[in-house]
């Protein structure tokens, strides 16, 4: 989509383009045909397009995205509101009352900030994200102002925060080097030297992290979305898991870490969150529950005792069986199980291709998990909880 396109689809006509492309809600020929009695083929390739894009964006953006505009690449990029407003709320407790978003894209993290009561601005320098922040920013009546400048030259001291999401893709596709981001990382780690927010890719080296400024790992409903670097009076603490769910937010800090030791399994076994494996805090989640590690070098938990924890799935152990494969089908089979499900961590195993070979045809359905206890394979039935 250029930048006419996009500014012909906010005239007039093409708001009533775009309705008639969203009441139809699909794509197919026989849609675009019909359109095309009333506008031109490229008008009814961006109204159909943008119609597509505000189903897809529900999962990010919820009932805010039939309002919204996006760009494919833009829409995949942004961060999900429920992660973006988290980090908003943040920056609200934190007295914060304007921030300046230096790359905003289309303009999800400058939605979340406007509505929790940010004064915000934007630059981006591709203009087509410019016009479509703003323009996201206007559906949803919200203030904010953005342009098309380049971040690197922007004096953000003006600003109570500044917010960054670097572009982490280079010439060959997504990049987990920070030498190939934009802008790069010497960019980021200046903007740390103040009171700023950056968010980077989950998979960042806890080494990489400057002296002084707090890594927040986030997982929503079970997936980790991003890590986010609070540095000046942002940082609160050196590591930090955050887990969105259903009934709310739960954060976990290094400093309810007392760390931990290896301890022979217990009746329950926790699988933690994958933003508490990031943050390193898998000891913390075991003195939560009163247990310790399954082994040393796995993210599994074990205790006597049962407890709910947003921070770690539980389970209850039924028994151990055997790890070799052969020995493995002989029990299940004897115990009926047909309907496997597969967990597994610290083992070469593709859970897909085990099951198949496993070839299982029992009434009953049972969780297996497979990993490693004091360096040997290790198999356990269990029950979540």
């Amino acid at each position: 989509m250029d930048l006419d396109a996009f500014r012909w689809l906010l005239t007039d006509d093409g708001q009533r383009l775009l309705a008639a492309a969203v009441d139809a809600g699909d794509d197919s020929l026989a849609t675009q045909t019909r359109l095309r009695r009333t506008a031109e083929p490229a008008q009814v390739a961006t109204a159909v397009t943008q119609a597509v894009l505000r189903v897809k964006g529900r999962a990010k953006f919820g009932e805010l995205a039939d309002r919204m505009y996006f760009t494919s690449e833009g829409l995949e990029q942004a961060t999900r509101l429920r992660v973006a407003e988290h980090r908003a709320a943040r920056l609200v407790a934190s007295s914060a009352d304007t921030m300046i978003d230096l790359g905003c894209g289309i303009g999800g993290d400058l939605v979340a900030a406007a509505r929790a009561g940010l004064i915000c601005a934007g630059v981006d320098l591709d203009p087509v994200r410019v016009a479509v922040a703003q323009a996201n920013l206007d559906a949803l009546g919200l203030p904010g102002a953005v342009s098309v400048t380049d971040a690197t030259t922007v004096d953000p001291t003006p600003f109570d925060v500044a917010f960054a999401d670097p572009a982490r893709r280079g010439a060959r596709g997504r990049s987990f080097d920070v030498d190939d981001w934009t802008p790069p990382w010497s960019f980021v780690e200046g903007l740390l030297a103040r009171d700023s927010c950056v968010k980077v890719a989950p998979g960042i080296p806890h080494d990489l992290v400057p002296t002084g400024v707090e890594a927040e790992w986030v997982s929503d409903r079970g997936e980790v979305k991003e890590a986010a670097l609070w540095s000046g009076r942002l940082a609160t603490t050196a590591r930090r898991a955050t887990v969105i769910g259903e009934s709310g937010l739960a954060t976990l800090t290094d400093e309810a870490d007392p760390g931990g030791e290896a301890r022979p399994v217990g009746a329950y076994l926790y699988e933690p969150d994958g933003a508490v494996i990031r943050a390193g805090l898998v000891t913390a989640v075991a003195a939560g529950v009163g247990g310790g590690l399954l082994d040393e070098h796995i993210a599994y938990v074990t205790s006597d005792e049962s407890f709910r924890t947003p921070f770690a799935r539980g389970y209850r152990v039924l028994e151990e069986v055997p790890y070799r494969e052969k020995q493995l089908r002989a029990a299940l089979r004897e115990r009926g199980i047909g309907r496997l499900t597969i967990k597994k961590r610290g083992v070469d195993v593709v859970p897909e291709q085990l099951r198949k070979r496993l070839d299982l045809h029992g009434e009953q359905e049972a969780t297996l998990v497979l990993t490693r206890v004091a360096g040997a394979g290790t198999a356990f039935l269990v029950a979540p909880f």
